[in-house]
């Protein structure tokens, strides 16, 4: 694929994908998850930033491509924290989600769904499961596995209109095209709020429902029926494919800086500015 094609004119701060649509996103986000960000050295890190520093100034050596400049973006924006210009730590670099994390996620959910068994129980679903006696042990096993779902995905809306309940009574800021905050909305927290509880929803998703859905059908294969010790790596790495999706398509869902026509906020915003159109972050 020609250079051109693959990265666009090289933008300072900002995505090489298309953050208007879903793929855009989802594109974005696995990029910053790349885990291959973890290896890199501290000579190319520097080689990065004086890279970033020389097209900042206007002083680019010539014959620098903008697939260099895009690569150097994306070592720098993973490594190095914005606000203090400092590295982060390994484990808590979006890099390090996937590699550091996984080995919690398949400890939790693997052999005889302890994590599932706890939270089920601690929700009182396991009394339905209980009174179910017309399923079959399979079809019970397959219900009990996907109980957590619903429990962690309220619980998640929950923690989420908790920590952020005041900017409900208290509003968020929406800016104009020129990014001028216009005033604070209320009404456009609402929306903040809806569209991070919906991404909340989606991000267990993966992680709680896919590995139930594909082992149940896996452990009717022969293969796995005839050797009962390969089930545990192939359900960790079904696991670790799911843990993988998860964060970028439920990240991905809404533009980080959504948009929202006036007429849906309140009317002193409307009559404080021109745009038809304003931006709010919706935060995480």
């Amino acid at each position: 694929m020609p250079e051109s094609t693959e990265f666009p004119p090289f933008r300072l701060g900002e995505s090489r994908f298309d953050q208007g649509s879903f793929y855009g996103r989802l594109r974005h986000f696995l990029d910053v998850i790349d885990p291959r960000t973890l290896f890199v050295s501290g000579r190319r890190l520097n080689e990065c930033m004086k890279l970033l520093d020389q097209f900042k100034n206007g002083t680019l050596p010539p014959g620098v491509t903008n697939g260099q400049l895009w690569k150097a973006q994306k070592i720098k924006q993973a490594i190095i924290h914005p606000d203090t210009g400092e590295k982060i730590p390994m484990p808590f670099r979006m890099s390090g989600f996937v590699p550091f994390g996984t080995p919690v996620v398949v400890g939790l959910l693997l052999p005889n769904q302890t994590f599932s068994s706890t939270i089920f129980w601690q929700v009182g679903l396991n009394v339905l499961i209980k009174r179910a006696e017309h399923f079959s042990p399979a079809t019970r096993i397959l219900v009990q596995r996907f109980i957590p779902f619903p429990a962690v995905a309220s619980a998640n809306v929950c923690n989420v209109l908790l920590m952020r309940h005041t900017e409900l009574s208290e509003g968020i800021s929406v800016l104009d095209d020129k990014g001028n905050v216009v005033g604070t909305s209320k009404l456009a927290a609402r929306h903040a709020l809806i569209e991070t509880s919906l991404t909340r929803v989606v991000l267990p998703m993966p992680v709680l429902l896919l590995p139930p859905l594909v082992m149940s059908l896996l452990e009717r294969l022969p293969f796995l029926q005839k050797r009962p010790r390969v089930t545990l790596p192939v359900h960790s790495m079904v696991c670790l494919c799911a843990f993988g999706l998860a964060l970028p398509v439920a990240i991905s869902l809404f533009p980080q800086n959504s948009q929202i026509h006036v007429s849906e906020l309140e009317p002193e915003i409307s009559a404080a500015t021109h745009c038809q159109i304003l931006t709010y972050n919706k935060g995480l």
